[in-house]
């Protein structure tokens, strides 16, 4: 039970978990839209100026805090262009199925939530693209003829996708307690920000329910990543 609300405290995190899953399930989608092609595009330009731009472009994503880039864009898209709001979920009075309302509010957050892992994933990708490019296969796929795409996309990335699918593990439960620090700047009502005031206000409760919230979406993720090594890797069963 919170000491603070005097209510159970799981049910507390779990009204407000539908928020966090809505920013860490985008920021995973920024993730591997933005990070796999990254690096791909990368390995195959090796060497040249796209190559070394998305290398420091991974380099700063690893290296600025979020909560500076964050505020960052707080100052240059709300404060100065005016473009896109700087906090909450929806505007005060909008609709709660005022969809494009609810994206407005979704970028900013969710692009500086996805902001290091489209750097991991795009050097990490890079590397096994890389190392998989320069197999035997990949150059009897280029002296049968087969177009560039082709060898590229259905011979050479579905295997580099496999050892990169183990560097997913895990990702939910870091996504969802990462987004603390973001949910935070940006005033985003979810289990992050919820869980940060409880700690600030000694509610024990709700931090022990927090942690066993997190527990059990990193044994999800476990699961989830085990269920797509055999999408990419048609060897692996899973019975």
């Amino acid at each position: 039970m919170s000491l603070r609300y005097n209510r159970p405290a799981l049910g507390l995190l779990l009204e407000r978990l539908p928020a966090t899953l809505q920013l860490a399930l985008t920021a995973l989608g920024l993730q591997l839209l933005i990070g796999i092609p990254f690096g791909v595009i990368a390995a195959l330009r090796r060497g040249g100026f796209v190559d070394n731009a998305i290398r420091v472009f991974g380099v700063m994503g690893h290296a600025i805090p979020v909560f500076w880039i964050g505020l960052l864009m707080i100052i240059v898209f709300s404060v100065t262009l005016r473009v896109l709001p700087s906090q909450g979920m929806l505007a005060v009075g909008a609709d709660a199925w005022d969809i494009t309302d609810r994206l407005r509010h979704l970028v900013m957050p969710a692009f500086v939530l996805a902001l290091a892992g489209i750097a991991n994933y795009s050097r990490y990708l890079r590397t096994e693209t890389l190392d998989v490019i320069s197999q035997d296969y990949i150059r009897t796929a280029h002296a049968k003829g087969l177009r560039e795409r082709t060898v590229v996309y259905v011979h050479a990335l579905r295997n580099a996708l496999i050892p990169m699918v183990t560097a997913l593990g895990g990702i939910l439960a870091a996504l969802v307690s990462g987004a603390l620090v973001v949910e935070q700047v940006f005033t985003w009502p979810g289990v992050g920000q919820f869980t940060y005031a409880a700690a600030r206000a000694k509610d024990y409760p709700v931090i022990m329910a927090g942690v066993m919230l997190a527990s059990t979406l990193l044994v999800i993720s476990y699961l989830v990543r085990d269920i797509v090594y055999a999408w990419v890797d048609p060897r692996i069963k899973v019975d």
